[in-house]
Order: structure tokens, then C-alpha cells, then sequence
């Protein structure tokens, strides 16, 4: 099969070793779909503005639809010798149509072509990932309806807080993976710009219908300059940020999640079959895919660097360095998508162990925050409360004795405006039912969240 990428003012063929290493078909040949797509839709904007025949758009319509059936079939070799995907296609196409296949090019560029179909790329993955992360946080909503009673220790420094729902810890995570969906939304109409008919660099002096064609691709727009659009990968990068912040947020879903499953903690059972054994020690249920979610998200920060390097310092327009803007991106979008499909079915059946948590909750003092609000009610300045309340926790740990085992008169000889009310916010339960603002952990804001999250989760 030959390849029409030579031109002829070459006086010697391309040394094997440079095919070998400037090709990216190995890698890129998982655009055959938008490629396809897209050769079809500028063949038919040719047609059109009288640029091929009728006939000629016909049959290389129905060529590159039988190369697609081929591909689809394992029945298309991939050569290193065709460099890429788009010129796999193409020479398929010439062997098939002859100079037919010969005028599909007519009026684009590589540059402009590889970048149209890595956008197509980006937009449906993007979908997919949209989708993964609509599934976690569905997730996560089934364990906030089942642990709306459960109340948990929450950390700052990892040394305990203050006390919170189940339900609003696992909220939490709903508001995290959605400002991601946000932000996926938001490259997608960024990416979502038609950069064919730009043609190499500057354009093309033949008389061709681009809004034609991005209609027809599902284009927003076309790009207003085509030395911009020959050289842009920014939607590439705005992936990347996007995938490695969404890595960011499992891998610290997924350490505190690997520390609740510890004996120390001991809140959390993972379930067994995301777990793995040790090959010496034969008690051990390793969280290997709460780890490996923590240490692939490093992977996609690592792809994201690399993008940023390989961008910084290109000169206008198109440069051969940004053949390697794909296997990061590639990876990135497959490394998110991976860790998102196994995080789903983890989250689902892991299980909460409300007797150890229940048994330790009044350790740590997380009623105290509220029994210095409960002075302020009653006047008292903030600081004077806070200081207050640091040394009524300094006689509560000297007696080792929560607060709500104080004797009054203890607590009085700190602060004397202390009544028998005191009681009425003293201890877990009692804080919990203190909590009023919007968007905290009083139980009647939770229940407004699990009702607002099931309304906003139904409709996407």
C-alpha cells in the first residue's frame, strides 16, 4: 500500500528508521471513527461548492465507509510506513478509488485535519466521563440517604473537628465531582471550535463551505484564524487540567478512605472483592484499588505537566512536537475513566461500621466549637469565648471526662453566664442538633441536599 505523503520534491526515499520513529499510528489509529467522519462530511462540502463531482463524493463516501467496516473488523493493517491514522485511511482510499480517493485532500491540511479529529475525540470521551461521573455521584447519594442518621467525626489536620451527618460528609464529595463535571462542560464548549478549512496555515484560495461542515460535525463555531487553529492545543491542555483535578479528588477520597478501613480507625469495610491478599502474610486485605486510584492520579498530573512542556516556547503555527500531545492525552482520559469505573461499585457496597464509630464519637472533644457559639449566644465575645472553652476542654481532659460530664460548677469557675442549658448542646447528638446554617450539617439542611442532589442527579 503506498503512502501519498511523499511529495515530489524529495530526491530520496524516507530512511526506515525515521518511519519507524515519527509514526503515531500505532497510537492514533483510535480516531479512525472521527476521521472517517469527518473526510466524509469535507467530501460532501467539496461536492457542493463544485469542487469534486457528484459522483466523485459518492464513491469516496462509500470507500471510506467500507475502510471504516474494514478497520471495524480487524481487517485494515496498520503500517508504520502510512505515519498516521488520516494517512492510513487515505491511501486506503487511493487504493481503492485512484485518483478519486487522490482528491479527497483537496482544500485541507494534516494540521488542520488531526486537530478536527482530536476534538471530535475529546467531545465524545468527554460525554463518557460525564457519564462516570454522574454514576459516582449517584453513588455517593445512595450511601448519604443510608447514612443520614450516622454521625461521623470530621477532620481538620486529621486531629477531629467537629461532628457531622454521614449524609453531609458524603455530600461533600457530590459538590467535588460536580464542579468537575462543570469544569469538563466548560472545555467541551471551549473544544467544541471546527478548525478544518484552515488548511496548513493560512488558509485555502479554492472556494469551499466551512460553516457547511461544521454544521454537520456538531461544530459550535469555526476557528476564526487559521494560524491559530493550525497551532492550538489549548483544548488539549484544558482536558488534561480537567482529568487531573478529577484525579485529585479520588486520590483524596481514596486515602481517607484507605485510613477509615484501618484497624485504627476502624470505620469502613471495604468490600472484599476490590481488596487483594499479601503473598507472605495470610491475615492481610490490602485496599490495592483504593492505592492504585491514589497512584494513578499522579499519572494524569504527570500527563498534564508533560502537555504544558511540550507546548511552552512552539512557534507559530504547526509543529511536528504536537504529534505528542496524543498518548498523554489518550492515557489521561483512559486513566480517569478506569479509576472512575472501579470507584463506583467500591463506594456502593462498602459498609459503615456505626458500633466502633458510635463508641469513640465523644473522644476529641467535638462539641466544643458549639459550646463557645452557645456563649456568644449568650453575649459573650468571640474570643473570650474561644479562650473560655479551651480551658473548660483543658478540665475535661485533665478528668479525662467529656464536657458533658463536667460538673456545672467547673465549668461555671471558668465562665460564670453557664446554666443548666449548657446540657441542652453538650455531646455529639446535641451539636448535631445545634447546627442551623445553610449549607452545614443540621439534619434539616442534609435532607434538603439528599432532595435537591436526587432532582439534580434524575435530570442529568
Amino acid at each position: 500500500m503506498s503512502t501519498p505523503s511523499r511529495s515530489g520534491v524529495f530526491g530520496s526515499a524516507t530512511d526506515p528508521k525515521m518511519l519507524q520513529f515519527s509514526e503515531s499510528i500505532s497510537y492514533d489509529q483510535r480516531l479512525y471513527k472521527h476521521d472517517i467522519n469527518g473526510s466524509i462530511a469535507h467530501a460532501q462540502m467539496l461536492a457542493k461548492n463544485g469542487l469534486i463531482s457528484p459522483a466523485d463524493c459518492q464513491q469516496i463516501e462509500q470507500g471510506l465507509l467500507t475502510i471504516r467496516q474494514e478497520i471495524e473488523q480487524g481487517q485494515f493493517a496498520f503500517l508504520a510506513e502510512q505515519e498516521d491514522i488520516h494517512m492510513a485511511i487515505e491511501s486506503r482510499l487511493i487504493e481503492k478509488l485512484g485518483d478519486v480517493g487522490r482528491k479527497l485532500h483537496t482544500a485541507r491540511s494534516r494540521n488542520d485535519q488531526v486537530s478536527t479529529d482530536l476534538r471530535m475525540w475529546i467531545r465524545e470521551t468527554i460525554q463518557n466521563i460525564d457519564s462516570l461521573l454522574s454514576r459516582l455521584q449517584a453513588a455517593f447519594l445512595k450511601q448519604a440517604e443510608q447514612t443520614e442518621d450516622l454521625i461521623l467525626p470530621a477532620y481538620t489536620h486529621l486531629q477531629r473537628a467537629q461532628p457531622v451527618l454521614g449524609a453531609h460528609y458524603m455530600l461533600a464529595y457530590c459538590e467535588k465531582f460536580n464542579r468537575d463535571r462543570q469544569r469538563f462542560e466548560e472545555v467541551s464548549k471551549r473544544n467544541n471550535v471546527l478548525p478544518l478549512g484552515t488548511g496548513a496555515v493560512a488558509g485555502t484560495s479554492l472556494p469551499i463551505d466551512r460553516e457547511m461542515v461544521c454544521q454537520q460535525l456538531g461544530f459550535e463555531t469555526v476557528s476564526a484564524n487559521s494560524l491559530d487553529a493550525s497551532s492550538d492545543r489549548d483544548f488539549v491542555l484544558d482536558s488534561c487540567y480537567a482529568l487531573s483535578i478529577t484525579g485529585l479528588h479520588l486520590s483524596g477520597w481514596a486515602e481517607e478512605w484507605i485510613l477509615w478501613s484501618t484497624v485504627e480507625f476502624n470505620f469502613l469495610q471495604l468490600p472484599e472483592s476490590f481488596c487483594t491478599c499479601s503473598s507472605m502474610m495470610p491475615q492481610k486485605i490490602n485496599p490495592d484499588a483504593l492505592e492504585l486510584i491514589r497512584g494513578k492520579a499522579s499519572r494524569v498530573v504527570g500527563h498534564l505537566n508533560s502537555l504544558l512542556t511540550l507546548i511552552k516556547g512552539l512557534p507559530l503555527a504547526y509543529n511536528r512536537d504536537l504529534q505528542e500531545d496524543k498518548i498523554p492525552i489518550f492515557d489521561a482520559f483512559d486513566t480517569v475513566a478506569s479509576c472512575l469505573e472501579i470507584a463506583v461499585p467500591l463506594i456502593e457496597q462498602s459498609l459503615w461500621n456505626r458500633e466502633a464509630i458510635s463508641q469513640n464519637l465523644e473522644q476529641g472533644y467535638l462539641d466544643a466549637t458549639t459550646l463557645m457559639e452557645h456563649l456568644i449566644l449568650k453575649g459573650v465575645p468571640q474570643r473570650t469565648a474561644h479562650h473560655a472553652v479551651g480551658t473548660i476542654v483543658r478540665k475535661a481532659m485533665e478528668s479525662n471526662a467529656p464536657l458533658r460530664d463536667l460538673p456545672l460548677q467547673e465549668m461555671q469557675s471558668v465562665c460564670g453566664s453557664l446554666d443548666e442549658s449548657v446540657y441542652d448542646i453538650l455531646g455529639t447528638e446535641n451539636s448535631i442538633r445545634a447546627f442551623s446554617s445553610l449549607g452545614s450539617t443540621g439534619r434539616v439542611q442534609v435532607k434538603d441536599q439528599i432532595a435537591s442532589w436526587k432532582n439534580q442527579l434524575n435530570k442529568s
